[in-house]
């Protein structure tokens, strides 16, 4: 969503969506438990710095760090993405332990069975913006949600082209390239700056430099697919400086949507939960039920994942599944825990 003075993007407005509907549920629980709410402000700025600054670290150490230790000024550039869900959970647990110590004067696991409860809906609302983002998209399938993402491969185009004012896709027909995956046929917009070149070869000039680009970083992205014989239509009547041309857009699973419905579904169960039972007797049963169905919901999930590192590629898991492991894990101790509490 452009503005003119400001760029807005759907991921970020449900990322900070995500953060207020969560503030406005622990206001009420709050509430219900007689603390006071001017800590409540307190409270989100712990989580809202612990989530970034953990996901972030997450992503660097656990996904790139061969990368960013030769890189490390990259860090900072959380704007050009990379975030790891695993390493926001561990610095948010963290960040409560702190807080529920120096500001809440309550127990750690009070703090954390309730606050849990909103990150779950607030993990949902962040997948829908990844889909929208077109980011930790699916492997190549035909499925009945199947999506094109086809936002990466223009947006690098913008980037690597300048002189590139805009690019469109528009869906025109469907196609069996390879094993019978049923590919969907774009016809691709170029839009181009013609003052930046001679006009009467704009067009094969703008062409000359845009596909030997976009045939080799898709053959590694694998959103889009230029055929070898890709000819584009020029001189088109009254538009000099456009290039239209057909290509392949490749099916994927929209992964982001799966996650999103299943910490949706998390949120309500974990809510309902909260809203029928007495808490106060069995301290970490929401919060380890929480880790269980979360991180257990993502072990599953990754194997519709595409790879998001090269160094993955043919492990047996990955290391979003490995990193699950433990989660649930403790998450076992800390529900059987408070059961064990109860009956005591």
């Amino acid at each position: 969503m452009d503005l003119g003075f400001l760029t807005l993007r759907y991921y970020s407005l449900l990322f900070a969506a995500g953060f207020v509907l969560g503030y406005f549920i622990m206001k009420k629980m709050f509430r219900d438990a007689g603390v006071s709410l001017d800590k409540l402000d307190t409270l989100l700025t712990y989580v809202v710095i612990a989530t970034i600054v953990g996901a972030r670290l997450g992503h660097v150490f656990f996904y790139e760090w061969e990368y960013y230790s030769q890189h490390p000024v990259e860090i900072f550039k959380v704007w050009k993405g990379g975030l790891a869900s695993h390493g926001a959970a561990i610095a948010i647990i963290i960040a409560i332990i702190i807080y529920s110590h120096r500001v809440l004067n309550k127990s750690s696991l009070w703090m954390l069975d309730r606050l849990v409860i909103t990150v779950a809906l607030a993990g949902a609302l962040i997948r829908v913006g990844n889909w929208f983002n077109g980011e930790i998209y699916g492997e190549i399938g035909n499925s009945p949600l199947q999506t094109v993402f086809l936002n990466p491969p223009r947006e690098r185009l913008l980037d690597a082209f300048p002189w590139l004012t805009d690019v469109k896709f528009v869906l025109e027909d469907y196609d069996v390239v390879t094993d019978s995956v049923i590919y969907p046929v774009y016809r691709v917009k170029l839009k181009f700056d013609m003052d930046q070149f001679d006009r009467v070869s704009a067009q094969f000039a703008v062409y000359n430099k845009v596909k030997p680009y976009i045939n080799s970083f898709d053959r590694e992205e694998k959103n889009i697919i230029f055929p070898d014989d890709f000819k584009p239509d020029f001189h088109i009547k009254g538009a000099p400086d456009v290039i239209f041309g057909k290509i392949y857009g490749v099916p994927r699973h929209p992964t982001q949507i799966y996650e999103a419905f299943g910490y949706f579904l998390i949120f309500l169960i974990l809510y309902r939960i909260y809203l029928s039972n007495n808490l106060a007797n069995k301290q970490g049963f929401i919060f380890g039920l929480f880790l269980i169905l979360v991180f257990g919901f993502r072990f599953y999930i990754e194997y519709f994942k595409e790879v998001q590192v090269a160094s993955e590629l043919g492990d047996t898991l990955n290391l979003g599944q490995k990193l699950s492991i433990p989660l649930v894990m403790t998450g076992l101790y800390f529900s059987i825990a408070a059961l064990v509490r109860k009956k005591k």
